[in-house]
């Protein structure tokens, strides 16, 4: 049974429909207007939508746990643009590397509300954190301890992450709560960093943080990691991460904000002190339904199999061949039923499969297709395969667009290029 256009618009941004002409609309503008405006492959996020769901988040949050904090993994989306708009909302970002940290605090991103993650972080970056003045740094090993003590001149606040031994339903590459597990510290080495971080000069221990990986359809095991976390004893802060899933399919159902958030907090009333605060970090839920990726069809190939091919794929969209990521799409113009074919990617690879077994009407070259629910990982992802151009980012809204990022240009490519001097 093919999907109807209603089933398709549920994936896209609240507040899409197809209108008179059978046009799919979101955020009040005509997808093929936007594909002929800025070209595809294109990248387009719904703003209202992103601002909605922040805000589902916070207030989940704060009727489950009224001192508590939303803070963005921004590894989801890291883009000048989007840090804006969470600094606009007043929630706090993560991030996990230098290059987020400068777009973060380039995006009006108060310090005060920034964390600091990684499992490798270098002395540069600690030294970048430092100096900006982050409000947490998370401690994932010994190494950060001994580098943060030689660097620190000032009071530092510091999470230290620890392994809560939480396995969760999701592909292997994106789980991090499990034994074996390359981040935190587990058991005695956890009290260890805690004992050395409290006899530290300038590092202040506020707490402890876990996450048990991304993509997590279930409540349980969030459940779990917070009666992990008690287990080390009471402290000021809890942050729990992220990791709550988000539907790419018709027959996916994950949890939303507010039962997540109820079930996080509800756990936390069972097993942590009262006066604590309590962090969560979404990424994948704050922006994954916001976004999605316009194409256009440049070959049809009809035989045993129907192959439909457009002009972007695995360098826009890498989370297929990553984690094996189903995604839904359709004409934009002839949206519900159809046949069942294959849309594959341009670039030189078999595994440049973007869908398999997806329902599209009368598919043709010329086409503009629409890949729901790609707002998240895929800007952060894009690459240059085969020499592809990355693509922009257009934000929606009220019946305007907006460019935020430009398309990369062939010139782009040459811009770190150190002439040769050998003569």
């Amino acid at each position: 049974m093919t999907p109807s256009a209603a089933e398709f618009v549920s994936l896209l941004p609240e507040g899409s429909f197809v209108d008179d002409e059978g046009q799919l609309v979101v955020g009040g503008c005509r997808l093929v207007d936007l594909a002929d405006q800025y070209g595809t492959p294109v990248l387009v996020v719904d703003e209202a939508s992103v601002r909605s769901q922040v805000r589902r988040f916070d207030a989940s949050m704060r009727e489950g746990w009224a001192n508590s904090r939303v803070v963005f993994a921004s590894k989801a989306f890291p883009c000048t643009a989007m840090y804006e708009v969470m600094a606009q909302e007043g929630v706090g970002v993560d991030v996990a590397g230098g290059g987020e940290l400068v777009m973060a605090l380039a995006g009006g991103v108060s310090p005060s509300k920034i964390i600091v993650h990684g499992n490798a972080k270098t002395t540069e970056e600690l030294s970048m954190a430092l100096e900006a003045q982050v409000g947490t740094i998370v401690i994932d090993n010994f190494d950060d301890i001994d580098r943060l003590e030689q660097l620190a001149r000032r009071e530092q606040g510091v999470l230290i992450r620890v392994l809560p031994r939480v396995s969760a339903d999701t592909h292997e590459a994106i789980a991090t709560g499990q034994v074996g597990s390359k981040f935190g510290l587990d058991g005695e080495q956890a009290l260890e960093a805690i004992a050395r971080v409290r006899a530290s000069e300038h590092l202040r221990l506020d707490g402890l943080h876990a996450h048990i990986g991304s993509q997590i359809l279930d409540t349980g095991p969030f459940a779990l990691e917070v009666a992990a976390l008690a287990e080390y004893g009471d402290f000021d802060v809890y942050d729990l991460g992220g990791g709550l899933g988000v539907r790419y399919t018709y027959h996916q159902d994950p949890p939303s904000p507010e039962e997540w958030c109820a079930a996080v907090t509800s756990a936390a009333r069972r097993h942590l002190p009262s006066s604590a605060r309590l962090i969560v970090e979404p990424g994948r839920s704050m922006v994954a339904r916001s976004g999605f990726t316009l194409y256009r069809v440049t070959t049809v190939k009809r035989g045993s199999s129907t192959f439909v091919a457009v002009d972007g794929g695995m360098a826009d969209n890498l989370d297929v061949s990553l984690y094996g990521e189903r995604f839904e799409a359709s004409v934009v113009d002839r949206v519900g039923g159809g046949e069942l074919v294959t849309l594959v990617g341009r670039h030189c690879e078999s595994g440049d499969t973007l869908i398999r077994g997806v329902a599209m009407r009368s598919p043709r070259v010329g086409d503009v297709v629409v890949v729901a629910a790609t707002g998240a990982y895929t800007y952060t992802m894009q690459n240059n395969y085969n020499g592809a151009l990355r693509p922009p980012l257009v934000f929606v809204g009220g019946g305007r667009s907006q460019l935020r990022v430009r398309r990369e240009t062939y010139t782009d490519f040459f811009r770190r290029d150190v002439p040769d001097e050998g003569g």
